[in-house]
């Protein structure tokens, strides 16, 4: 491994680094002879804190942990690190992933978001849509969230398809504990995702940033149930912004879990009666 991936290891296991902090050390220092003593001199008040972090972190501890524990690390300088995230606004420095890696080169993927209370509505909706998604081997990249999400990925491997979930915090501390069983069996069969290190615990403000991870894995993200101020918006928010498709499935003008998709469908997202609309639309 070469120097400049170990440093980007440091950095992303650091407490004092953020995405941008990352992004001017890595402008500044992209010479991989750049000395280390150097590297943080223009980050003062913050210098002292990552040259601290730098010391305490072994990086040839922490491959070995990681590969007993079977958990891989994706820098974004590596070949095999998804091309359509790397397009996206502050792609994720690495992805630590584990479950089968040979999904992240799948290049027909559909993301599927929506409300953690579900409905049998919603549930019905997945299970009508699913069928013929997985039949044309539409990979489906979700949260492991409640509702929506955890059905989704559940409805995939029930019909024998492939599904990427993406968490916030580590794998270490998976979120919510009652998708737990299901994270650590798509750990096995399929890929779950996270770009925090496996010991961090999950924080607020990282599940609306890891929405832009799934949105950047696909070609298009389906809405199915959600409020107006909600995660899923979000989600398609990212896709819009970075010119991906966005599908919504309408609901009951009577229910607040609709009045998000609605407000996509006037927004100009497309309405979904069938699986032939998103096909259509991704080219199949």
């Amino acid at each position: 491994m070469d120097e400049l991936k170990k440093k980007l290891i440091r950095l992303v296991h650091s407490k004092h680094a953020s995405w941008k902090t990352i992004y001017l050390i890595l402008k500044e220092h992209a010479s991989i002879r750049k000395k280390d003593a150097a590297m943080y001199s223009s980050f003062t008040p913050r210098a002292e804190l990552l040259k601290k972090d730098h010391q305490l972190i072994s990086i040839d501890k922490l491959l070995t942990d990681y590969a007993s524990q079977k958990i891989h690390l994706i820098t974004i300088f590596d070949d095999d690190y998804p091309v359509r995230l790397k397009s996206i606004y502050q792609p994720p420095w690495i992805l630590f992933a584990k479950g089968d890696l040979s999904l992240l080169k799948d290049k027909k993927s559909l993301a599927v978001v929506g409300s953690r209370n579900a409905t049998t509505y919603g549930i019905g909706a997945i299970d009508y849509l699913f069928p013929s998604l997985i039949e044309k081997k539409i990979l489906i990249v979700s949260g492991l969230a409640r509702g929506i999400d955890a059905h989704a990925h559940k409805a995939v491997i029930m019909m024998g398809g492939k599904t990427i979930g993406v968490i916030a915090g580590g794998f270490h501390n998976l979120y919510p504990r009652e998708n737990i069983k299901l994270a650590e069996f798509m750990m096995e069969k399929q890929l779950v995702l996270s770009e925090y290190p496996p010991a961090t615990m999950p924080a607020k403000w990282q599940f609306p940033m890891r929405n832009r991870i799934i949105s950047g894995l696909s070609e298009g993200t389906l809405v199915i149930e959600a409020r107006k101020k909600s995660g899923s918006l979000i989600t398609a928010d990212f896709a819009l912004n970075e010119g991906r498709d966005v599908f919504a499935v309408p609901g009951s003008i009577l229910s607040q879990d609709s009045d998000g998709v609605h407000y996509l469908i006037q927004q100009g997202a497309k309405l979904v009666k069938s699986s032939e609309d998103i096909l259509e639309e991704l080219g199949m």
